[in-house]
C-alpha cells in the first residue's frame, strides 16, 4: 500500500527546496500593506479573491487549510485575523513561522492531513481558506465534511480547485506545446494511470502525486456536506506558462456558507 500522505509530504518539502512559486513567502512590504487594510490573497493561480467574499477579518478565527507556504496565512494575520495554518508539509509550515517571526505576527501552525481535522473541535472557525491543494489527496469529500464541521454557523469556506479537464492530457505536452493529446481518464490518479517507471521518477525527483477529481466531487461534494454556494469564478495560468490556459480556464474558486440551523 502506498502512503500518499507521506509521499506528498516529502514532495512538498522538496518543492520548498526548489523554490516552487507556492512555497515563496510574501514580503514584509505586503505584510505592512495588509496592516493598513490593503491586502488580497489568491485561491487559484492569478485572480485575487473578491473582498466581498470575506467576512469581517479583524478578530475572525481563520483556518488556512492545506495552505502552508507563508502566503495566505500571514496576509490574513496582518489584516487582523487569528490564524491557524494547517498543512501536511513541515517545510511549508516553516515558511509561515518564518514570516511570523520576521514581521511580528501571531500564527499557529499545525501539521496534519487536510481530510482529518480531528485536532479541532466543532465550530472552531469563522472562515476556512482552502487554496488549490485537494489535488494532492485521493478522496476530497472528507475535506468538505471536515471543513463544514469546524466552521461556526454562518461561517465561510473559500476554496480553489483544479478543473478535471486539466488531467486529460499528457503532462509534458500540456506545458510545452500547442499539441494537446488526450491520454488519461477522469477521475485521474497518478497512482493508477502513470507507469511504474514514471511513478519512480516522480519519487526520485521529489514531485508530489496528484489526483484529478470530478466536478461532482468538487462542487457536489460541498453541497452534500451541507454548504450553500454563494460565489464562483474561473482562472488560468498565464498563457505563456502552459498551453491549456490558451484554450480554457482550468481552475475555479468557490465561496460557500454554512447556513444557520
Amino acid at each position: 500500500m502506498v502512503d500518499i500522505r507521506q509521499l506528498n509530504r516529502a514532495g512538498w518539502d522538496s518543492l520548498v527546496e526548489k523554490k516552487n512559486r507556492w512555497t515563496l513567502p510574501v514580503s514584509s512590504d505586503e505584510i505592512a500593506a495588509a496592516r493598513r487594510g490593503e491586502w488580497e490573497i489568491v485561491l487559484t493561480p492569478t485572480k485575487p479573491v473578491p473582498r466581498s467574499w470575506f467576512p469581517r477579518i479583524e478578530g475572525a478565527e481563520v483556518l488556512c487549510l492545506a495552505s502552508g507556504g507563508g502566503q495566505q496565512g500571514p496576509i490574513l494575520a496582518a489584516a487582523g485575523a487569528r490564524v491557524v495554518v494547517y498543512d501536511n508539509s513541515p517545510r511549508q509550515l516553516e515558511q509561515d513561522r518564518r514570516v511570523a517571526e520576521r514581521d511580528g505576527l501571531e500564527i499557529e501552525t499545525v501539521e496534519g492531513d487536510m481530510a482529518d481535522l480531528g485536532v479541532f473541535p466543532d465550530r472552531s472557525f469563522d472562515l476556512v481558506v482552502h487554496p488549490v491543494s485537494n489535488c494532492f489527496v485521493p478522496d476530497i469529500r472528507p475535506v468538505w465534511f471536515e471543513a463544514f464541521r469546524v466552521l461556526r454557523d454562518g461561517g465561510i469556506l473559500l476554496s480553489g480547485f483544479t478543473n478535471p479537464v486539466r488531467y486529460l492530457f499528457e503532462d509534458d505536452l500540456e506545458y510545452t506545446s500547442d499539441l494537446l493529446c488526450v491520454t488519461y481518464t477522469i477521475p485521474y490518479s497518478d497512482l493508477d494511470q502513470l507507469t511504474e517507471e514514471r511513478q519512480a521518477q516522480y519519487i526520485a525527483d521529489g514531485e508530489p502525486f496528484e489526483f484529478g477529481h470530478t466536478l461532482g466531487d468538487q462542487i457536489g461534494g460541498q453541497i452534500e456536506a451541507g454548504f450553500v454556494l454563494t460565489g464562483f469564478y474561473e482562472d488560468v495560468y498565464t498563457p505563456d506558462e502552459d498551453a491549456l490556459s490558451r484554450y480554457i480556464p482550468s481552475f475555479a474558486a468557490t465561496s460557500a456558507r454554512k447556513e444557520h440551523r
